[in-house]
């Protein structure tokens, strides 16, 4: 019960990370996958697509990811 009441406090963070504004800007980014098992009947493994942004300093960025 209690992984189900943080799961439903961190959806609005979630989606708010998925719709805020970039503000940084890259000069590079890198689109990969890897895929996670799963304990479900309907699929045994799910991708996630993330995008990584290298700024001008060097720093890396996660700038999105999806779950599909």
């Amino acid at each position: 019960a209690q992984v189900s009441n943080i799961s439903k406090q961190m959806i609005p963070k979630v989606e708010a990370y998925h719709k805020r504004k970039l503000s940084d800007k890259c000069f590079c980014v890198y689109l990969d996958a890897t895929y996670l098992p799963l304990r479900r009947e309907t699929f045994e493994r799910e991708a996630v697509y993330i995008a990584i942004g290298i700024k001008p300093n060097g720093h890396k960025k996660v700038i999105d990811y999806c779950i599909a």
